[in-house]
């Protein structure tokens, strides 16, 4: 069977747009030309891949079974194409890893450590990520792989969790709920609440409360990019932020931290695009797990709230 990487580029996007003519607007090629490389392909394959009429185009079962091999198909070509480039120019030994703020917390060094033990020869290089970038590079590509804190927009990207913990609420030392020992996000809600800009919805509406505010819209302030920034202008009053129990690390005055009861935990988690899994992501993967499975005791450290916070405790900035 002779089919053409060109057949089968021409075969999604008539999948994916169910009409001929989007497909070839978006192909930049003609219908005509279109159709006879879908017939050709059919013919070759001596299936019926989409049920034509005069008014829709639909996959039929066998499109649909062949639809999932050829993404993965195409997927793994480009892998390999990424995977050849990066040789050529060197970079088979080298790791780019993306972190936010914090990153894993005290889990970060095991899996580096563990990570170069088994890689001696492999440079990692660490970038570090604000806010406004909640993939850490991987969206657009900066990075192979990435240790992130969901949830933001994740289309085409594949995750390995490593802990969650509670969310926070970050008050003023004088807010009438900063000597709580814990709070509900109902009472949050007419505060205003720092943000961190447009960039990512789904970032910023769980931040925001979003899921508790039925509809209506948060009433933001200043637009924060670290969690320093958060606590300075939380400690000035500016507004109240969501945060997570590592924010209590570096002590802060002026600045409290309390449990939200009702809130959804963050997760923090090892990220990679779904195209670009190399042997090296996949070997950073495997070492994530492993170092995971090796500490339950910090895990849970990690993951238990700071109820330990006193009224009077000062809280910390992570720097």
């Amino acid at each position: 069977m002779e089919v053409h990487t060109r057949q089968l580029q021409y075969f999604v996007a008539v999948a994916e747009e169910l009409s001929f003519t989007r497909a070839a607007q978006r192909l930049h090629v003609s219908q005509q030309g279109l159709s006879t490389q879908i017939k050709q392909l059919e013919h070759e394959m001596d299936v019926t891949l989409f049920a034509r009429t005069t008014r829709q185009v639909q996959l039929t079962a066998a499109g649909a079974a062949f639809l999932r091999h050829v993404r993965d198909a195409m997927a793994s070509l480009s892998f390999g194409a990424d995977e050849a480039r990066a040789v050529h120019r060197g970079e088979h030994d080298r790791l780019v890893l993306g972190c936010l703020e914090g990153a894993a917390l005290t889990l970060t060094e095991p899996i580096l450590a563990a990570f170069r033990e088994r890689h001696p020869d492999v440079t990692v290089e660490l970038s570090h990520f604000t806010y406004d970038t909640p993939s850490a590079g991987l969206a657009n590509g900066l990075v192979d792989v990435a240790i992130v804190r969901r949830p933001f927009v994740d289309e085409g990207l594949r995750f390995e969790r490593l802990f969650t913990q509670p969310l926070m609420a970050m008050l003023p030392a004088h807010h009438r709920l900063a000597e709580r020992a814990e709070v509900w996000a109902a009472e949050l809600l007419d505060d205003p609440i720092l943000a961190s800009g447009p960039v990512d919805p789904v970032w910023n509406a769980f931040w925001r409360l979003d899921s508790h505010r039925d509809g209506r819209a948060a009433p933001t302030v200043v637009l924060v990019k670290t969690l320093l920034e958060e606590l300075h202008q939380v400690a000035t009053g500016a507004g109240i932020a969501m945060t997570v129990p590592c924010a209590g690390w570096i002590r802060f005055p002026g600045v409290r931290i309390i449990p939200v009861s009702d809130a959804a935990p963050s997760e923090v988690a090892v990220c990679w695009r779904a195209i670009h899994q190399t042997p090296l992501v996949r070997s950073f993967i495997d070492v994530a797990r492993r170092v995971r499975a090796a500490n339950p005791d910090l895990i849970a450290r990690l993951e238990t709230p700071h109820r330990r916070t006193r009224r009077s405790t000062p809280v910390a900035a992570l720097s």
